[in-house]
Order: C-alpha cells, then structure tokens, then sequence
C-alpha cells in the first residue's frame, strides 16, 4: 500500500536555498508545504552551513519569505561547531574565535574560555565565515593549531554567493589555514552529521527525514548522519545527476517539490533484474539503463536510479550510464 512520503516521519530538517527560496524569491509551493507540517504534528527545523548569521536573524528572513520560522527551528554550523569543539575538549577549556560574534557567542555558551590570540595559548581554535576576516585572524589560527591546538570548522563551503559572483567561503578559509600548518579540521556542517545530529537532538525528533537540492551537503551529510534523505528538484541538483550519483550521495528519495511531500510516494519493487515504479519499468544492461516510460514521468527516474544502484551497491561507476527511454515522452 502506498502511503504518503511525510508519513513516515515525525519531523523534517529542510536545507535553505534551493529547497525553501532561489535568491530573493521564494520557491512556488514550498511554504504552503512548510506551514502544513504543523498541522500534521510533525516537527520542522532548517539546517544551514552559514556560521555568521544568528537563527534570529535567519528565522526573520523566512519570515520575511512568508515561512514558518522561529530562532529555535535554525540550527546552523556555528551551534553544530560549538557542540563538537565542546565534546573535543574539557569544561572550561580555552578557544581561539576564527569567525563572527555569534559564533564566539555559541562556544561561550558550551561553557569554553574564549581568548584573543594564539599567545594564550588556546586549548582550540574554532574558525568560521566572517567578512571582517583578515589574514592576521588566519595567522593566529595557524600559530595556535601548530602549537597544538584542537581545529573545528565550522563548514567548508568553498564559495559564498554574492550579488556580485562567488567570494571565498569558509573552506576556502580553511584552505589557507590547512596549507600552512599541514593539518586538518574536524567539520561541523554539512555534509558531516554534525549538523543534521544536532538539530534532530534540539527539535526532539527521532524519524527525521533530511531534504535538501544538492547531493554533495545535504544528501551526504543526512546519509552520514543515518537518517533518511530526499532530493528536491528545486536547486542545483537533477534526475540525472541523482542516477549518477556516487554511492554515498545517493538519496532515498526523490521529489519535484516539497508539494510531494503530502503525495502518495510509490513502492519500487524488483523482479528478476526489473525495478517497478508505478507503471514505469527499468532495466540496466552494461552501461545502459533501458525505462519502459516517460522521460518526463518521475517514476520513470526513481525506477531508473533503483536500478542503475543496484547493479552498482558498493562502487560508483566512472561514467553515468545512458538512459533509454522506450516511450517518448
């Protein structure tokens, strides 16, 4: 028997851009989807890898997008960073701040010393975004990790969208930091559990179900974190980079949009090589995926993905397989 998607689950941990908004607009249908979850007693919370802005800040933001949010319901990197550099280190324990206010503020709230420079002698160091960074906050991580220090990071995204282009995100930060000191971080954000942990252990919730547009965060990092994922096909990622995802990317679930969330999602089932999705039927022979359906069904691909993974369970192939659909569409 079929059943809806969100039925199974007793809270969702929703990504931010590309699955609640796009830039400045808002994503059709999502906060319609977002506001039902209340109604359906399940639990929300929205996990992000941003370090420098407060959850009131963001909640204010959704709001403003019309969604429902509250400080309580954002967990970024910053808090996930803060509970991993306090499970690291002892009570009390002395961190250097990488990073803005608000993150000098979550790692005094986990009960940490916060000091000024690596001349303290910090037990840690703890680095995330922030725009007033200069390199002389970059030279004092290294010479405090150098000398020993525990290193968190709060996430390592590489880029960070501007009106303008891309700028230099946290990883890149981080980047800079790694290759003067020759070590590594331990990473809160995405696509580590960290994060995901977190935010299921604050909003109670022991079904979670992780939705997100990109495969390489927040798919990876649900997976990571043993917890169900799904992809929506509102951001970056498609169907098609979805069937040739590698192996730890590869979602439970794929969706159009959070609308389906309150959809009857249908069983795949396998009989001697062929994956069912509703009517579509798909098989796979050497580097070929053969689908009895539509190209524009999504059946047709969650048949496809079922079987293109499961001819390949432990390894991901070095190329995607072509897709042939046998009814156009």
């Amino acid at each position: 028997m079929t059943k809806r998607l969100i039925d199974g689950f007793d809270g969702l941990l929703a990504d931010l851009d590309g699955v609640v908004y796009t830039g400045p607009r808002v994503i059709d249908g999502a906060v319609e989807a977002l506001d039902q979850l209340a109604g359906e007693g399940k639990s929300l919370a929205y996990v992000t890898n941003n370090a420098s802005r407060s959850p009131e800040e963001v909640a204010t933001h959704l709001r403003e997008l019309g969604a429902p949010a509250t400080a309580e319901q954002v967990f970024g990197s910053a808090l996930a960073g803060a509970e991993l550099l306090a499970g690291e280190v002892a009570a009390g324990a002395s961190v250097l701040v990488v990073g803005g206010k608000f993150l000098a503020d979550s790692v005094r709230e986990q009960g940490l010393v916060v000091v000024p420079t690596s001349d303290d002698r910090p037990d840690a160091v703890i680095q995330g975004f922030s725009p007033s960074l200069g390199w002389k906050d970059l030279a004092e991580a290294a010479y405090a990790i150098t000398a020993g220090a525990t290193w968190i990071a709060t996430n390592m995204d590489m880029t960070l969208p501007q009106e303008r282009g891309f700028a230099p995100g946290n990883g890149s930060l981080v980047a800079a930091v790694a290759a003067a000191t020759g070590k590594s971080p331990l990473v809160a954000g995405k696509p580590e559990a960290a994060l995901f942990r977190t935010a299921a252990r604050h909003s109670g919730v022991v079904r979670a179900l992780v939705v997100g547009d990109r495969l390489d965060t927040d798919i990876l990092g649900g997976n990571r974190a043993g917890m169900a994922t799904v992809l929506v096909l509102t951001g970056v990622d498609s169907v098609q980079t979805a069937l040739g995802a590698r192996v730890e990317e590869r979602p439970n679930y794929l969706i159009r949009s959070l609308r389906e969330l309150y959809e009857e999602y249908p069983a795949i089932t396998a009989d001697d090589g062929a994956y069912f999705c509703d009517a579509a039927v798909a098989r796979v022979s050497g580097s070929t995926v053969s689908v009895s359906g539509r190209e524009n069904d999504l059946n047709s691909w969650r048949a496809a993905c079922a079987a293109w993974w499961a001819a390949h369970p432990d390894m991901t192939p070095d190329a995607a397989p072509e897709i042939v659909f046998e009814t156009a569409g």
